[in-house]
């Protein structure tokens, strides 16, 4: 493994990414590579589809995603400043990472969502663990600075990233698709890289498939954008048609002298490894009192039931009460019992 696409998005992030899951799959084959990552815009719903479609065809999935980083805090919500989230790509190395980045998606759709599901600095300094993070595309925080003549400010935010996930967790990313700030921005993260011993990588942003796969994506841009092919003014979210999964040899044209930069991605997608079990089921620890363990807080509301309904129950009654209290408990069933009590307990105090 000497390559491998860290930065790509699936069709689960809607009207915008037109890369198909199972012709992904056959693209990495054909391009000689035996791993590659999912980061969708700001969701994760593609992830299984996703691993089950690598595992299939022999190749290493990674999973991952490119989240939104609000300029403050996920709370603020000023127009014009909190409507332009940074973006960050994250990918897990295992289980700790994938429940931490389950965690930060969904708070940032609950807690976060101002046009876009964000996250904030604080909320990645509490669930980074197990997580790899990149810098991401221009809209990233560290190009956004170098493009704002920040030199300084972008390395001081790359600076806190890295002490944020840590030794060897935070990577600059190099991308080239022909834009003219692209190249600009580069040349401010080989000097961040430089100065600050910061790891790079080679992405390429892909969105489609093949070049020919361009006119497709940028027509789901135009359904996005409620304009049409032919619009004089619309906004081209997409100026070349060079964001698509491209092979090593196309990559290495574009940066000949970097080959720490390729590297660096096979030694990430080796430290990604993320299993799923299916056909298990994984229920949530229902949370007791103090001195309970879950089948002892169970077995006490049972009694507690019990008692409710029968004052002076017959010994074949309490019998079959403990026989039906073991065959649950032995089953593993004790933690969602409690769970559904919980939830019809709060509905019938709600009325």
């Amino acid at each position: 493994m000497s390559f491998v696409h860290l930065h790509v998005h699936t069709e689960y992030s809607l009207l915008d990414g037109a890369c198909r899951i199972n012709g992904m799959m056959e693209r990495v084959k054909e391009l000689g590579q035996d791993a590659i990552a999912i980061t969708d815009h700001g969701v994760m719903y593609g992830c299984i589809d996703f691993y089950k479609a690598a595992k299939a065809a022999g190749i290493k999935p990674i999973i991952g995603c490119e989240v939104y980083v609000a300029r403050r805090t996920m709370e603020d919500r000023v127009h014009g400043i909190d409507n332009k989230p940074y973006h960050l790509i994250l990918l897990c190395k295992d289980r700790t990472g994938y429940e931490n980045l389950c965690l930060l998606v969904s708070e940032a759709h609950i807690r976060g969502f101002y046009g876009k599901p964000r996250i904030d600095l604080e909320l990645l300094e509490k669930h980074h663990e197990g997580l790899i993070a990149t810098s991401a595309c221009l809209a990233g925080a560290v190009p956004q600075h170098l493009l704002q003549e920040d030199y300084e400010g972008a390395k001081a935010y790359a600076m806190h990233m890295a002490e944020i996930f840590g030794d060897d967790n935070f990577y600059l990313e190099l991308q080239d698709h022909g834009i003219e700030e692209q190249r600009a921005a580069n040349q401010g993260v080989m000097r961040i890289a430089r100065e600050t011993g910061l790891p790079l990588i080679v992405t390429n942003d892909a969105h489609y498939l093949r070049k020919e796969n361009a006119k497709m994506q940028d027509v789901m841009v135009c359904i996005q954008t409620n304009t049409t092919l032919d619009d004089p003014n619309r906004k081209l979210e997409f100026k070349t048609d060079e964001f698509y999964l491209k092979s090593e040899a196309e990559l290495k044209e574009l940066f000949p002298n970097c080959p720490e930069a390729f590297e660096n991605t096979a030694k990430i997608a080796e430290r990604c490894n993320l299993e799923f079990v299916f056909n298990e089921y994984h229920l949530p620890s229902f949370p007791v009192p103090e001195g309970y363990t879950n089948e002892k807080y169970f077995r006490k509301l049972c009694y507690e039931g019990f008692e409710e309904r029968y004052t002076d129950p017959p010994q074949s009654y309490i019998e079959r009460l403990e026989y039906e209290i073991d065959v649950i408990s032995r089953m593993g069933y004790t933690n969602y019992y409690l769970i559904v009590w919980d939830f019809i307990r709060y509905a019938k105090e709600q009325g």
